[in-house]
């Protein structure tokens, strides 16, 4: 029984949070942070990952001018917050917030 009590009480939550402009992911994760040390548990992060830069180059005409090029990018911001000690209140508070569009929550139990 011991065990069990143990188990439940020791749940850790990473929090995955991912987007393509970088002040959105910035105000989501003061947002998760905020809600999560409202509820007691201890936070660790966030952790900014490397950002994911994918770029593509098109011909500007379908059949002549093949020197003229445009070039495209796109930047993905990536953001790891590890929360310690979560309780249910916890992932009730995570469920409450709203995220505006744009932004990405995966959420893992461990």
């Amino acid at each position: 029984m011991a065990k069990d009590a143990k188990a439940t009480a020791e749940k850790n939550i990473r929090i995955i949070v991912t987007a393509f402009e970088h002040k959105l992911i910035d105000d989501a994760v003061e947002k998760i942070i905020a809600s999560a040390k409202d509820s007691g548990a201890i936070v660790v992060g966030p952790i900014p990952m490397p950002t994911k830069i994918e770029r593509i180059t098109v011909n500007r005409s379908t059949f002549v001018n093949k020197n003229a090029r445009e070039q495209f990018e796109i930047r993905r911001h990536k953001r790891i917050i590890d929360i310690k000690d979560a309780t249910a209140k916890t992932m009730e508070f995570l469920q409450g917030i709203n995220l505006p569009a744009g932004i990405g929550v995966d959420i893992k139990l461990s």
